[in-house]
């Protein structure tokens, strides 16, 4: 089981439901040292410090904030423990909305919430009214030294937290949209329409799977074994202009068909 990253509650109205924080998702790079490339050897980093010139054990290491002026302020665990600020130990909620009125972009991290033992029940009531009522929890939430703007959602039998965004780290878009100019035919329009059909269907996040990640073990397990490595498998599409749009998206609807037709046929037999 997971150790939990922080611990307080949720408060809502006159209601508190004293929870633990625990991430709800992990990383699955595939992890690599730094070494010399002549002889394998381990390359290690020493945090130097500029001042004094000495080696800085990561025991000794404080976070510094340097105003305009050059003055440096140096603060510790205790300085950021006792910040004054009403979200270090409570989720305060700010506003319940419908969750399709929050823009994905400004979603970060995901954490499962567990209650505690004596915050089952408001747990439970406010778990199934959002659920009712089809309805997500706008919060407030001080995590890993910094307050973030947050979302409670039902989720099964749990609620999870997202931390998100602030508008203001939202960067603005517009500069990548395309010319207005640029006109879809109503033909082209329904032939793309078609293709969707075509590869439409129920996201099921078990039948996908990170082909970087498997492909790179297999280099690294060939790297180990002293076998020669497997070469690559063209199978992307070629990049370039398209000169035939319209040609370009029948052919896409006649081999999703064909894809179709043949993933029945599998399962048929």
């Amino acid at each position: 089981m997971p150790r939990s990253i922080w611990k307080g509650a949720v408060s809502f109205g006159l209601v508190t439901i004293p929870v633990k924080v625990y991430g709800a998702t992990e990383d699955k790079d595939v992890s690599f040292r730094q070494v010399h490339a002549e002889d394998g050897g381990r390359v290690r980093q020493q945090r130097i410090c500029e001042k004094c010139g000495q080696v800085v054990s990561y025991s000794d290491l404080a976070k510094g904030y340097e105003s305009a002026d050059g003055r440096m302020a140096i603060l510790t665990d205790e300085d950021f423990a006792n910040l004054p600020l009403s979200t270090l130990k409570t989720v305060d909620v700010v506003q319940f909305v419908a969750e399709h009125e929050v823009d994905p972009t400004f979603f970060q991290r995901t954490y499962f919430l567990e209650p505690e033992a004596t915050g089952q029940k408001p747990y439970v009531l406010l778990r199934d009214a959002l659920a009712k009522e089809d309805k997500v929890a706008v919060v407030k939430v001080a995590l890993r030294q910094r307050e973030s703007l947050a979302l409670i959602r039902p989720k099964d039998d749990l609620l999870l937290l997202h931390t998100m965004y602030w508008p203001d780290e939202l960067r603005d878009g517009d500069f990548a949209a395309p010319s207005s100019e640029v006109k879809i035919s109503d033909a082209e329009l329904e032939m793309a329409k078609l293709l969707i059909a075509q590869l439409e269907g129920t996201f099921d996040p078990e039948a996908y799977a990170d082909s970087y990640r498997e492909a790179l073990l297999e280099v690294v397990e060939a790297k180990l074994a002293g076998t020669e490595a497997p070469t690559p498998s063209e199978t992307s599409a070629p990049v370039g202009d398209v000169v035939d749009l319209m040609a370009a998206l029948k052919a896409s609807v006649e081999a999703a068909k064909a894809r179709r037709e043949a993933a029945g046929q599998a399962a048929a037999s």
